[in-house]
This record gives C-alpha cells, sequence and structure tokens, in this order.
C-alpha cells in the first residue's frame, strides 16, 4: 500500500501530461479558427458586394438593367449567392434614397456536420441618386 502511495504522489511525469492537454487545446483553437475565419471573410466580401451594388445604382440613378448585370459580375467574381432586396425599383430622383440589402446562409460549426449550426450573414448599404430625371 505504501508504494501505491509513493507511486501516486510521484510528480516525475507531470510534464507529459501538461503537454499532451496543451496541445490538444491548441489543436481546438486552431480547429475552431479553420471553421470561423471563413465565415468572417465571406461577410467582408457581402459588405463589398452591397457597397458596390449600391454605387452602381448612384451612378445610373435606377435599378434596373445596369444593377443586374453588375450583381451578375459580383456573383461570378466572388462566388456568393445571396438574396438581393432593393428598396426601390426602376428611376431615383436626384438625392432620393436607395438601399439594398443582401442575406446569406453559412454553417458554422466544428468537425463538419457535428455542432455545426446555420448562421444568417446580412449586409446593407445606402446611397443617393446622382441623377436628375425630368
Amino acid at each position: 500500500m505504501k508504494k501505491w502511495k509513493i507511486a501516486v504522489k510521484d510528480i516525475r511525469g507531470e510534464g507529459y501530461i501538461d503537454v499532451v492537454v496543451l496541445v490538444f487545446c491548441a489543436m481546438l483553437v486552431i480547429a475552431l479558427a479553420v471553421r470561423v475565419l471563413p465565415v468572417y471573410i465571406t461577410k467582408l466580401q457581402l459588405d463589398n458586394f452591397a457597397a458596390e451594388l449600391v454605387r452602381e445604382a448612384e451612378i445610373y440613378g435606377r435599378v434596373g438593367a445596369e444593377t443586374s448585370e453588375r450583381e451578375r459580375m459580383l456573383r461570378e467574381k466572388t462566388g456568393l449567392t445571396p438574396t438581393v432586396t432593393w428598396s426601390r425599383v426602376g428611376n431615383i430622383q436626384l438625392n432620393q434614397e436607395i438601399e439594398v440589402t443582401l442575406t446569406l446562409q453559412r454553417n458554422i460549426g466544428l468537425f463538419g456536420n457535428f455542432g455545426s449550426f446555420p448562421i444568417q450573414l446580412k449586409a446593407k448599404a445606402s446611397g443617393k441618386s446622382e441623377v436628375y430625371y425630368r
């Protein structure tokens, strides 16, 4: 029994256990970063997508063929396929507000589908028309 107590109280192998736990925790943090950082990048791309669409509407003074073409080009360029909602459609008079809202759903979580859950990314951008219609 005394040998057993001595073996349990011995701390010579304690460093190995600490290293194993530390490496395990580090791998979990890295795995989390690998799954979460792409969602942040997608959010930034979605914000830029919205800003470029609104700028196109500001320049042409309407939501129509030009904005649809720009949306198609941005979809090809970024690989994102968000749902696009405009606050108004058609001609927009000088200094009238225009707003676009983009929504996209992405899964976030660890280890594939285990612990994964969908989140909705939303980007809004607004601006004013730069065209005067008589």
